[in-house]
């Protein structure tokens, strides 16, 4: 399993209860500005601020760079009945030869504390168990990102470091927690969540 190309070459639409997980395409540029461009969505996202739609459409060809070379995937979140793309979600670095990816995810302040990221979650962690054959799947968030923390250990992850100020952003050196889960564990958490 040396990389994902021939594995993404037909994009993976996923469905959940609510939600399309669907590829990423230039069109979705001004919905993904609402969310690049907002300062508290941004907050703990060590990425540049959007300052006109024009900082989105290279981020963009980059996602489209990176699956086609089977180095990344990202879906973009919307409702079953809509093509508002409400965040995005997906595997951001792929370690292939060990079997493991980051996930990453980003959402819409409008849609906050709906479980649409929990939903979004949960689904693409299927996904990397079960399609992508992952042993392991990591998640790294900002300390002081509380929000995040919670879902990841709602939805079974574990905490397996707390590094201090490794990584700057916005000219502060800052604190990152290091989540892991491994095949199987994911199981067990959607039976106590009862999803």
């Amino acid at each position: 399993m040396a990389h994902y190309k021939q594995f993404f070459e037909q994009f993976p639409v996923l469905h959940s209860h609510r939600l399309t997980l669907r590829r990423v395409v230039q069109e979705d540029a001004a919905d993904i500005f609402i969310m690049r461009s907002d300062p508290e969505v941004m907050r703990y996202i060590p990425r540049t601020l959007a300052h006109t739609i024009d900082d989105v459409y290279p981020l963009i060809s980059m996602l489209d760079d990176f699956l086609s070379k089977g180095e990344r995937i990202n879906w973009a979140i919307t409702f079953k009945d809509s093509d508002t793309v409400l965040g995005m979600i997906g595997y951001v670095h792929i370690k292939p030869e060990h079997y493991r990816a980051e996930v990453g995810y980003s959402l819409s302040l409008a849609y906050h504390r709906q479980g649409i990221m929990c939903e979004a979650l949960l689904r693409v962690l299927d996904f990397g168990f079960d399609e992508m054959k992952l042993h392991t799947i990591e998640a790294i968030v900002d300390a002081d990102n509380i929000a995040s923390a919670a879902l990841l250990r709602n939805v079974g992850f574990r905490q397996e470091a707390h590094f201090r100020e490794d990584f700057l952003h916005n000219g502060i050196f800052r604190d990152s927690l290091h989540f892991g889960m491994m095949k199987g564990e994911q199981r067990a958490s959607k039976q106590f969540l009862k999803l």
